[in-house]
């Protein structure tokens, strides 16, 4: 039996709602992959002992939105200025086509490695790198890379099977596929690689880019009755910006969250990337079907789409998870920055709506919209509800050991009275004194095995000098 215990923390965040949220510890211990026991503990023979006298320990946290392709694709100068639509337009999709199979596998590596130091365990990525005839296997690669890094990963399989221009007049990986060829490759994917269990290291998810503009609405309705006679989970872009609005109006006559209802992609295995622009009965009727979100705060920002109303859609019964979206709309998608700027923006969107009182206000501020205990159950616990893994319940008794070590000895965290929030009130990157996933170390002293960090930085700058030439 594998025992270890975590001895002499100075705080713990369980990543669990209410009183909860935090336990006094000091020891864990973990016994073959789940936490055992907390409290003041004593060692017992055979235990391996961890002094984390200087740590504080979270969840690892789950990353419920991803382009790790976008990983070698940081700071476009022809992006770096543009909102969503414009921007799809000048990064992503002119860059696609460039991808083989090595770029593609050093993006995917990059992106998991990047996430690993900021503490993150569990990666749902969103892949819609795919197109007819395409010469290698984008999913193989990802699952091959996360099992390298012992990462749990849950592959979001993306597709498209219209464009809004002449297939004729597209290069062939920007061309879509047709309905049945996503189908079968799905059947293949889950027969493979997906693992319904609570603790899963790999899942498959359907995943159509964006419910308007990806397929057919009654395609977009096979595809989720698809989904759940192979018992997958289903997520999509929506409701990222005003267009998607006007779009559903124009196309639908109904609001964007409504034309999902009709097409059946509502529900408690459903969940959505960004739902920024919202009007209230969409939030209700979000609500009422358990349907989740992924909410990417950097991206919406840097993009200027907005700030989700993360804290009406909760109260209406919507779960909340965390995404770092793509590293091209994002240019640091790792979870320390996400959900330090989660803290902030949700208290940043509440004080926006404050008037003085000579105008009718009752408030100044919007400091209690987020705490520090809600952004760590988003990031963490509410990632694991949105993608079905049970197993991963926070810092628990009977819960998946999957916990981060932070050594906070940088100078930013010097002075914190209050060490349990540091990762996330001061941002920047903590000392990562370990990592477990399942109760394998994946990271020790802020090291990630078989990982040459001066090697990945001279190969990163290597692809993206042959990406520049081939403009």
């Amino acid at each position: 039996m594998n025992t270890f215990l975590i001895r002499n923390l100075q705080a713990i965040m369980t990543g669990l709602p209410g009183e909860a949220a935090r336990h006094a510890g000091p020891d864990i211990r973990v016994s073959d992959g789940v936490i055992a026991a907390i409290g003041r503990l004593d060692a017992l023979p055979g235990d391996s002992v961890i002094d984390a006298s200087d740590c504080v320990a979270y969840p690892a946290w789950v990353n419920t939105h991803h382009h790790l392709f976008q990983s070698l694709l940081k700071g476009d100068p022809l992006g770096i200025n543009a909102t969503l639509t414009p921007w799809l337009a000048a990064t992503p999709y002119r860059y696609r086509a460039r991808f083989d199979a090595e770029l593609f596998r050093l993006a995917a590596r990059i992106g998991m490695v990047e996430l690993m130091r900021s503490g993150c365990g569990t990666i749902a990525d969103h892949n819609y790198l795919y197109y007819p005839g395409m010469p290698f296997d984008t999913s193989e690669i990802l699952f091959e890379e996360a099992e390298r890094l012992g990462l749990r990963f849950v592959l979001c399989r993306g597709t498209a099977t219209r464009t809004r221009q002449l297939e004729a007049e597209l290069p062939s990986a920007l061309r879509p596929e047709s309905l049945d060829a996503f189908l079968t490759d799905m059947q293949r994917l889950a027969r493979r690689f997906h693992d319904p269990a609570p603790a899963s290291m790999r899942r498959v998810v359907m995943a159509p880019t964006t419910p308007l503009y990806s397929a057919a609405p009654e395609e977009m309705g096979e595809i989720a009755k698809a989904a759940r006679a192979m018992g997958l989970r289903l997520h999509s872009h929506l409701s990222e910006t005003v267009g998607y609005q006007d779009s559903a109006q124009a196309m639908h006559g109904c609001r964007p969250v409504e034309f999902c209802e009709r097409i059946g992609w509502l529900g408690p295995d459903v969940w959505f990337a960004h739902l920024v622009k919202l009007d209230p009965e969409e939030i209700a009727l979000l609500g009422s079907t358990g349907t989740g979100i992924a909410h990417c705060p950097q991206s919406n920002g840097r993009l200027g789409s907005g700030i989700a109303p993360i804290r009406a859609l909760e109260a209406a019964g919507v779960p909340v998870s965390i995404g770092v979206d793509g590293a091209a709309s994002n240019e640091a998608a790792d979870m320390i920055s996400e959900t330090h700027a989660a803290w902030l923006m949700q208290r940043a969107r509440r004080g926006q709506e404050a008037i003085p009182a000579v105008r009718g206000g009752h408030f100044e501020g919007g400091a209690d919209e987020a705490t520090v205990e809600d952004v760590v159950r988003w990031g963490s616990t509410g990632g694991a509800r949105v993608l079905g893994l049970d197993g991963l319940q926070g810092l628990q008794v009977g819960q998946q050991a999957d916990i981060v070590l932070y050594r906070l000895d940088d100078p930013r965290y010097f002075g914190l009275h209050d060490p349990a929030i540091g990762p996330v009130v001061s941002g920047g990157r903590p000392f990562l004194k370990a990592m477990w996933v399942g109760g394998r170390a994946v990271v020790s002293d802020d090291l990630i095995a078989g990982v040459d960090l001066t090697e990945l930085a001279a190969q990163a700058r290597q692809a993206v000098r042959k990406m520049l030439c081939s403009n």
